[in-house]
């Protein structure tokens, strides 16, 4: 997958605004793979439903969104699947995590489905992260920065050509962001993918090609 494009797309719940201010909602625009991209947001503007219709598990929007050239909506269950496996990782806000499972085992579900990375790449990325100390920990038991970490390892545990990160860095601190940063670039780079951030005010630290205000 090459681009994710943007046709005069708004969720139905702002469709009678008449003043909408944004770069994004009723606007023409493409996300390009391997480029950077961040989208600033005040809350409740849209920015998680921006990432739940680019994911396919929200269709509550009016316009078009496109997968190159195909309409998301004529899309098959099927057909979502492969591409939430090969082309679309999202680091959801909430994380989505299991607290009743360790921080390896949650990212060992989605590797063992993958079968992406090795056991020594996954090791590295918690040594990386500073949360080697957590991989047996309860995630229920973990801060919310470290889990929010343990969720980044989990997101990069497959291929993607569009790594989709909602407030990645929400709960890092300025260190610990950059550290991520560092990650997150290394591991979209290696594939050639594009990075979208969404930020309400707490940015990823990378260079970015364009910044989205919604």
């Amino acid at each position: 997958m090459d681009k994710i494009v943007f046709h005069n797309t708004v969720p139905k719940i702002f469709s009678n605004e008449r003043d909408l201010q944004s770069d994004v909602w009723l606007q023409d625009f493409s996300f390009e793979k391997g480029q950077y991209y961040l989208v600033e947001a005040n809350s409740g503007t849209g920015k998680s439903s921006l990432c739940s219709y680019i994911y396919g598990y929200r269709d509550d929007y009016s316009g078009k969104i496109l997968f190159d050239d195909t309409d998301i909506r004529k899309l098959k269950t099927k057909q979502w699947d492969n591409i939430r496996c090969t082309n679309i990782s999202l680091l959801f806000q909430e994380l989505c995590l299991f607290p009743e499972l360790t921080a390896l085992e949650n990212v060992q579900l989605k590797n063992n489905l993958t079968h992406y990375k090795e056991n020594n790449q996954i090791d590295e990325m918690f040594h990386m992260l500073g949360i080697s100390n957590k991989k047996h920990s309860l995630v229920g038991k973990m801060s919310w920065g470290q889990q929010q970490r343990v969720a980044l390892i989990r997101c990069l545990c497959q291929p993607f050509d569009f790594l989709i990160l909602d407030e990645p860095i929400s709960h890092l601190d300025d260190e610990n962001a950059s550290i991520a940063a560092v990650l997150l670039q290394r591991e979209a780079w290696q594939q050639g993918a594009a990075i979208i951030a969404t930020s309400i005010g707490k940015n990823l630290p990378l260079e970015y090609i364009k910044t989205f205000a919604l």
